[in-house]
């Protein structure tokens, strides 16, 4: 599938928004799998020196990931309770800072970035882009990934224009990439089952792959390559805190849980106080959440306060091993 973009094997370093800096996606590229910016939380002109900083530290295509834009109606007094019921935790971490924006999202100037700037690979999560926003990517030859997470979501994805599809599992860490229908939490393994052969473009398989038997499997059952995350959070050269990484490396199996408490969108991460704090607080939609908790998550990575971050990992976390980008990526290789 990656064959015409230089990629030597077929998996790709997950677009981890927040995590992942030049050098991770550099070092990425130069192991032989496909590197991606997660560019989720970047404005425009934010994207374009990202890309600049990737293109000085590699030849080689890499692919941006971006956000589709959802719409959000919310009602002020489910923000006004969503927010006192943080007010605790902003009280042991010292926060005063209580007020969210609800920003433009960047989605369109990012687009515009990815032609200007000559990315040969562009994928989306949490939606399926709009008609003419394909057209304009399909237009310079721009090869299209969407996120899947039901067989519904894969088809209106290929429908679309999709050159590919990311089939996302339950294990997946972070953020699910539902876009369509009730919320669902399939396994990746069953999920792959029901997609290939009712698409005709290539699947690509991401949820809780920690090893080479486990990418194996997925090529057995059709996928034509497999995306990961967790297994390269914990590499010398991921931008995630350092906090996470530990947590990571020192994961139980069973240890992570799915939350809407971070951010208000359902995402994977290793359980720890402010998720179990939260458990009957009023959530405020994504991104609303996400805003309300940034100045909680930016204190307790300031002062080490681990069970305030958010520590986004799949469900196979306790399998991660440290390493270099490229030694954790041999392991996947026969």
């Amino acid at each position: 599938m990656f064959k015409q973009f230089e990629i030597t094997y077929p998996i790709i370093q997950a677009p981890m928004a927040g995590i992942t800096t030049p050098q991770f996606v550099a070092a990425s590229a130069n192991a032989g799998v496909l590197g991606a910016i997660g560019a989720g939380y970047l404005s425009g002109e934010e994207t374009r020196d990202f890309i600049r900083e990737v293109k000085k530290r590699t030849a080689v295509p890499f692919m941006v990931n971006v956000f589709v834009p959802e719409k959000v109606e919310v009602e002020a007094e489910i923000i006004q309770k969503a927010s006192d019921d943080l007010e605790p935790i902003r009280k042991v971490l010292g926060v005063h800072e209580t007020e969210y924006q609800l920003k433009v999202p960047p989605f369109y100037d990012q687009i515009d970035v990815v032609i200007e700037e000559g990315v040969k690979i562009c994928s989306f999560t949490f939606g399926c882009p709009e008609k003419e926003v394909i057209q304009r990517l399909k237009a310079q030859n721009i090869f299209l990934i969407g996120t899947a997470t039901t067989k519904q979501e894969a088809l209106l994805l290929e429908k679309a224009g999709m050159d590919a599809i990311v089939v996302q599992g339950a294990e997946a860490g972070g953020h699910r990439g539902s876009f369509d229908g009730k919320l669902t939490f399939i396994p990746l393994r069953e999920l792959l089952r029901e997609i290939i052969g009712a698409v005709q473009i290539p699947v690509i398989a991401a949820g809780g792959i920690a090893n080479r038997s486990m990418a194996n499997e997925m090529f057995a059952l059709g996928a034509e390559a497999i995306q990961i995350g967790t297994a390269l959070l914990a590499t010398e050269e991921s931008g995630a805190n350092l906090l996470h990484k530990e947590a990571i490396l020192q994961a139980n199996e069973g240890g992570t849980v799915m939350t809407t408490a971070f951010t208000g969108k359902a995402a994977r991460g290793i359980r720890n106080l402010f998720i179990e704090m939260m458990t009957k607080a009023e959530i405020a939609p994504y991104p609303i959440q996400n805003d309300l908790t940034k100045s909680i998550r930016r204190e307790a990575a300031r002062h080490g306060q681990v069970n305030f971050m958010s520590l986004w990992a799949g469900e196979n976390a306790h399998l991660t091993r440290e390493g270099k980008v490229q030694e954790v990526i041999a392991r996947f290789i026969d």
